[in-house]
Formats: C-alpha cells, sequence, structure tokens
C-alpha cells in the first residue's frame, strides 16, 4: 500500500469515527455547526479521536523502540512488562499519595515502568536465547508477575474492582478536560524520529554501535525513558492497550524495512489507523453500546502476533 493511500485510509477512518457513536451525526450536521452537534463534537468526538491517534502513535512508536534496542521483533510495552507496571505504579500513588491528582499518578508509573524496563532488559542481555520466540514469552511471564503482584496489591487495599475497570483500555470515557495529558506523546514522537537514525544502529548491537560511536547506555537510556512517559500517559488515559506496538512495527517492516529514518512516519500512521478502526468496530458490534477497545485491539493484535510467530518459525 502506497504512501497516499495510507493517508487516504487514515483520514477516511478519522471521518468515520466522528460520525459514529450512540448520538448520529449526518455529514451535513459537520458543517452546520448546530447547538447540540457542535458541542457533541468538541466535548466528545474530537477529544477521542485525538486521543485515539495519539495512542496509536505512541504505542507504536513504543514498540519500535524497544525492538531496536532488545534486537528482538515480537517485544512490546506488553510483552516486556512495561504496562504491568505501570498499572501497579498507579496503584502504589493511589494508595500513597491519594491527593496527587493525574500528575502525580504519571510520575509514579513512569518510574515503574522505567524501572520494569531497565530490569527486562538487564535480564535479556543477560540471558542468551537462541530461540528468539522465547525473548517475548520472558516478558509475558514477567508481565503477569507484575500484574499478580498488582492485583494482589488492589486486593489488599481493596481497590481490585475499580481497578478491573479502569484499566482496561477503553476510550468512552474520554471528553474534553481529563484527557489532555495524552499530548505528552507529541514531543515524544518528535524526540523519537530526531534519533531515528541512532535507534537503528542500537539495533544493529552493543559491539557495532559503539564501534560506530554511539553512546549505547545512553541511548538505551533515552530509549526506555521515551517509552516510559508513553506508557504511563497512555494507561492513565485510556487504560492498558496491548499488541498495537508488536503488530504494526512488524507490518511495516515486512515492507518498508527496518531504517526508522524512513519508517517511522508510516510505523505512527498505521498505529493511528489500526486503533481507529479497532473502536470503531468496537461501537459498531454491539451498538448504541460499544465494546473496549481493549478487546478488540487485543484480539487483533494477538491474531498478527501468532501469525508473525508462525511465519518466524517457517
Amino acid at each position: 500500500m502506497t504512501r497516499a493511500r495510507l493517508f487516504c485510509l487514515f483520514f477516511l477512518l478519522c471521518g468515520m469515527s466522528l460520525l459514529v457513536g450512540a448520538r448520529d451525526i449526518a455529514w451535513t450536521q459537520l458543517f452546520a455547526l448546530s447547538g447540540d452537534t457542535w458541542l457533541t463534537l468538541t466535548a466528545s468526538r474530537l477529544p477521542r479521536l485525538a486521543a485515539l491517534v495519539l495512542t496509536g502513535v505512541g504505542l507504536s512508536v513504543c514498540g519500535v523502540i524497544l525492538q531496536h534496542i532488545v534486537r528482538n521483533k515480537f517485544v512490546e510495552p506488553a510483552t516486556s512488562g512495561g504496562l504491568d507496571a505501570a498499572k501497579l505504579g498507579i496503584l502504589v500513588s493511589l494508595t500513597m499519595t491519594p491527593a496527587a491528582g493525574t500528575a502525580g499518578k504519571m510520575a509514579f508509573a513512569l518510574a515503574f515502568c522505567f524501572a520494569a524496563s531497565l530490569v527486562y532488559v538487564a535480564l535479556i542481555r543477560r540471558i542468551r536465547f537462541k530461540n528468539t520466540i522465547l525473548v517475548p514469552v520472558i516478558g509475558l511471564v514477567y508481565g503477569g508477575v507484575l500484574s499478580a503482584v498488582a492485583e494482589f496489591y488492589a486486593y489488599r487495599n481493596n481497590i481490585l474492582q475499580s481497578m478491573q475497570g479502569w484499566l482496561l483500555g477503553d476510550f468512552s470515557k474520554i471528553v474534553q478536560g481529563n484527557y489532555e495529558i495524552i499530548y505528552l506523546i507529541l514531543p515524544i514522537v518528535a524526540l523519537t524520529y530526531l534519533y531515528a537514525q541512532r535507534f537503528t544502529v542500537l539495533g544493529m548491537g552493543e559491539g557495532m554501535a559503539t564501534s560506530l560511536g554511539l553512546n549505547y547506555g545512553g541511548t538505551v537510556a533515552l530509549g526506555l525513558m521515551l517509552v516510559a512517559v508513553t506508557v504511563a500517559a497512555t494507561v492513565i488515559t485510556v487504560g492498558a492497550i496491548p499488541f498495537v506496538g508488536l503488530a504494526i512495527p512488524n507490518l511495516v517492516a515486512l515492507r518498508y524495512g527496518d531504517n526508522l529514518g524512513r519508517t517511522l512516519p508510516i510505523v505512527a500512521l498505521c498505529g493511528a489507523s489500526l486503533l481507529l478502526a479497532c473502536d470503531i468496530a468496537g461501537r459498531l458490534l454491539i451498538y448504541p453500546f460499544e465494546v473496549p477497545i481493549g478487546l478488540t485491539a487485543g484480539g487483533v493484535g494477538g491474531l498478527l502476533f501468532l501469525f508473525l510467530i508462525i511465519r518466524g518459525r517457517r
């Protein structure tokens, strides 16, 4: 698919996202801007569209960064413990500093995600796997342990039921005034594009990267920090959405290669398009109600994950 077709698909999905919902809006009403239509657009549909696009872009870019750091195509925040660590950080903030607000929750989520990512990278570097599929398996086990700790912590503090409700990826709660922290993804994507060539060299391995003059440790730390900020912002705003950062970078790499300076815009565009398509499907499956995007994106991403594993084994 050419870039022009990708852009056309993206803008088509954006238009559908604005029109689909419990309250029907026709194309003609978009330009009429009557009172109810304008309120629906500005208070709900446009914030939701912005959150969808930024979340899809951020998660797909996170997957690219982690895959180049670990040098494995099956790694992303959901298969390296990042999402589960962010959940645990938010739960800790709710009990230790309940009045901290969104900024406090994000600080805890960021710190826990960054620390968990450092541990995961150190573990993978220490254990040399010949089978690349074992790397995400270790990450899933690691994430499962962190998730179990989070659920036990929530159970002990009597917040388990509320945790299961707001940590499942869901865009139905996005309205004007409670999603703006997601805009932190914009400078993250800009920094990632600025350092795209360095992350590309990072994927060649520590020896090669060091011989080419790259500060390997500093670049890895920067990449993990960018991932931690993105994951923290998305989990706080919309909850956990798995497998987007795994499927999109792999599908783009199959067609366009691994040079991030050239493929990163395509990865971002495809990530946003996938999340828009999953959200539209979730809103139409049981209309006028909706399926949380954590379920639709997890299902689609999981199937793509299995496809990539089977294709890799062949």
